[in-house]
């Protein structure tokens, strides 16, 4: 034996088992649900946060940091997406989806939050090393080093277009929207940068929880008064609503529980409210909701329908949420009635009823707050599917009311494909005529030339809500 080979052998690094962090085990677990299932965070994170509490792995911090690394990941996604494709050396579609999933959780703790860089860094390796194996944890270990060379605001220097040479393109990688997404919005919006910029820095902020408290079951005062002063505001411009403070947990509230309130954004609630107060002659005793699911605004009709001895139908083409309706009527002071039923081929007969509410399928652009990824799924194609449906069930609500009934057509989009030109085109070919919704909105600033109502977030703090009332009038 040689004189080599008698010696020891250098001893190697001890294998050190990858320990578990259960918040961001949880974080990835929502993201994967996202990408996997074309699941929506604000579904897919209750449930699982509700569900770590109960197993003891966690308290209010870590449910609030599990929820910003969820939501911040995801309204970021865009930007983040440039910077790591600015330190890897294939293409971003040939990663893994799970491990880009831990690249961007990193990088969002790197560039999107005040965790120390090394803390930020080895967090990540160390969820990679448990969901993808050492191996790729190399790789995730790599690029969040590179990553962390820099600052968001370098970054997005060196991945982003100078605004003048391409505005569009800048605004989408700075404040994370697709290309068609920014133009669309600004399309909408009109005016120059300021405007557009601060749309889409709303559509990254994270948004107030919005209670409703649901006509002739609950007051807002009701409501403010159990909460108390460093719990919840009123609303700004709805009576019925209150804004909780930040970590406000609804479902904790009794008049929630009881489905006396509920949580409903400000816009909604304006166009519910809009349409009970749009002027009427003659009759006003039966409203329609003809596309009532899941039962916000139905809910709300319901009650101010009651005040007026009014009957509210409540129809929903799905059976499972026209179920979700009757959960939300259920109490309900007043006579309604839920049914399942396509609101392009109506079972009720022409002339029927002297309201009617048609909250139409859309892209659903004007929510992107509250369904951050929801800008990552929609194509502009998804355009040309919603049209011929949007057109179909305002038609049959013109059909629907009575000559000189009002027609409330609202979309949680302010794409201009989804509200103007479908109304436009649908009032041409009946005798119908548009009403001036702004003064039925009393209160509420800056709603531009009319008839019609646009909601913006940065100017309102609701949704982007559109509303035009049509009054039928042959």
């Amino acid at each position: 034996m040689s004189e080599q080979s008698r010696r020891p052998s250098k001893p190697g690094k001890p294998y050190r088992r990858p320990q578990k962090d259960p918040v961001r085990m949880l974080a990835f677990e929502a993201l994967r649900a996202v990408d996997e299932r074309d699941a929506y965070a604000n579904l897919v994170l209750p449930p699982l946060l509700r569900k770590a509490r109960e197993k003891g792995d966690f308290d209010g911090r870590d449910a609030a940091l599990a929820t910003e690394l969820v939501y911040g990941t995801l309204r970021r996604q865009g930007t983040y997406d440039a910077v790591i494709a600015a330190c890897v050396d294939r293409p971003l579609r040939e990663v893994d989806p799970p491990v880009l999933d831990v690249l961007s959780l990193g990088v969002h703790q790197l560039l999107g939050t005040r965790i120390p860089t090394h803390a930020a860094v080895s967090a990540s390796v160390e969820l990679a090393r448990v969901v993808l194996g050492d191996g790729r944890a190399k790789f995730v270990n790599a690029v969040l080093r590179k990553v962390s060379q820099h600052d968001l605001e370098a970054w997005i220097e060196k991945v982003a277009p100078p605004y003048d040479d391409d505005p569009e393109e800048n605004l989408a990688v700075v404040h994370s929207h697709p290309r068609w997404v920014v133009s669309a919005l600004w399309d909408a919006l009109g005016g120059g940068r300021a405007g557009i910029e601060d749309l889409l820095e709303a559509d990254n902020e994270r948004p107030e929880v919005t209670l409703v408290a649901r006509p002739g079951r609950s007051t807002a005062g009701e409501l403010l008064d159990v909460l108390g002063e460093e719990s919840a505001l009123p609303g700004r411009w709805s009576p019925y609503a209150v804004r909780l403070s930040e970590g406000g947990e609804p479902g904790a509230i009794d008049a929630v529980r009881e489905g006396r309130a509920g949580v409903q954004d400000e816009g909604s609630q304006l166009v519910a409210i809009a349409l009970a107060n749009a002027p009427l002659d003659g009759s006003d005793k039966a409203w329609l909701d003809g596309c009532a699911g899941p039962g916000g605004k139905a809910a709300m009709l319901a009650g101010l329908a009651a005040e007026r001895g009014a009957l509210l139908l409540a129809s929903e083409k799905l059976p499972h949420r026209a179920g979700l309706v009757a959960k939300a009527l259920a109490g309900n002071p007043g006579p309604y009635q839920v049914i399942a039923a396509d609101g392009t081929r109506p079972p009720w007969r022409s002339g029927t009823f002297d309201r009617v509410l048609m909250d139409v399928p859309c892209t659903g652009l004007g929510a992107l707050r509250r369904r951050p990824e929801a800008r990552w799924r929609r194509r502009p194609q998804d355009l040309e599917g919603f049209a011929p449906l949007q057109r179909g069930l305002l038609r049959t609500a013109l059909d629907s009311v009575r000559v000189g009934g009002v027609v409330g057509y609202a979309t949680c989009s302010p794409h201009l494909a989804e509200t103007r030109a479908v109304v436009d085109d649908v009032v041409k070919q009946h005798a119908a005529e548009l009403i001036d919704a702004r003064p039925l909105l009393p209160g509420v600033p800056a709603l531009g030339d009319g008839p019609d109502v646009q909601l913006w977030p940065h100017l309102h703090g609701t949704d982007a809500m559109y509303l035009a009332l049509i009054r039928r009038t042959g």
